[in-house]
């Protein structure tokens, strides 16, 4: 059965076009593929006549510009490409040796503590599977799990869309960061409400943002914000300066700041809610045996973040 004549179009041309859209330019994607310029050229254009219908636009100074129908073409063809490759895995005899890529996403606060261990430990059971990684926001991960641009994204529980599916890899509480010599810091435990004429130092990236609010009105009390930063150490070494305390979700294990200073971490007086950590992907893509064994190691039980990682 020739199936290029029923279906009009073949792997090398989705193959090419992936390549045109993740680089941004036909001659990128040439390079890429060690193929010509006009080899790349026409079997784009042959895919868009066999699906009638035109997936980019070429512009000479701006490279290549994916059509709506484009962009979702795109995330066809790399589901059929790596559904190809798992088929061609198995006809040769390499069906329980798993290889290729794998595209992880994580928010931006949990990289640090989670990937690290995330990926070692999945490289040693699985060699063969090249991990990359992209941080981001929880909107901008997920946004490029539903463009097929991620299989998977590490996030928190927290606005997450109703297109993404998830399972949890262990949960954590909110704790307040405090200088080593605040008056607060020999206190089993601090009540927010002590702190709210202290000046506060706020990790400025949604959603986690507006969880700390959200944790700070359930408290009844509303914090003199006084320093807004995006960066988890930065907001670390703020406070180990005495310019603030912070409410903080992540617990690295190192209680020196950058320049050196003492922080402690102080469990929240009132009853705030645990906070779970997810591993995500969209809801209805078929995962690849690369993304399937991912989430079989991060979830383990035996050898999961939970385990690995401080909280």
């Amino acid at each position: 059965m020739d199936l290029r004549n029923q279906l009009g179009y073949s792997l090398r041309q989705l193959t090419y076009f992936v390549a045109i859209a993740e680089t941004g330019t036909i001659s990128a994607a040439a390079q890429r593929l060690h193929a010509s310029q006009s080899a790349v050229s026409l079997a784009v254009n042959e895919l868009e006549r066999a699906l009638g219908t035109q997936l980019c636009v070429r512009r000479k100074a701006h490279g290549v510009v994916l059509t709506p129908t484009g962009a979702e073409v795109l995330r066809q063809a790399r589901t059929v490409l790596q559904h190809a490759e798992e088929l061609q895995a198995v006809a040769s005899g390499r069906g329980a040796e798993l290889s290729g890529p794998l595209a992880i996403g994580c928010y931006l606060t949990l990289a640090p503590t989670v990937l690290p261990w995330l990926l070692a430990g999945f490289g040693d059971r699985h060699p063969g599977v090249r991990v990359d990684f992209a941080e981001g926001t929880q909107d901008t991960l997920q946004q490029r799990l539903l463009a097929g641009e991620l299989d998977l994204a590490v996030l928190y529980d927290m606005e997450i869309l109703p297109e993404i599916d998830s399972a949890a890899l262990y949960t954590t509480r909110p704790h307040i960061l405090l200088p080593a010599d605040h008056p607060c810091a020999e206190q089993p435990e601090v009540s927010l409400r002590e702190l709210a004429s202290h000046p506060m130092v706020l990790l400025e990236s949604p959603p986690s943002t507006q969880h700390t609010m959200k944790v700070c009105r359930a408290a009844g009390m509303a914090p003199t914000v006084r320093h807004r930063t995006t960066s988890f150490e930065t907001a670390r070494a703020l406070v180990g300066r005495g310019l603030g305390y912070s409410v903080l979700v992540q617990r690295p294990s190192n209680e020196r700041t950058y320049e050196g200073f003492r922080v402690v971490c102080k469990e929240i007086a009132e009853h705030v809610g645990e906070v779970a950590v997810l591993l995500a992907w969209p809801r209805h893509s078929r995962l690849s045996a690369r993304a399937g064994a991912f989430i079989d190691y991060a979830t383990d039980p035996a050898g999961s973040p939970a385990v690995a990682c401080p909280r």
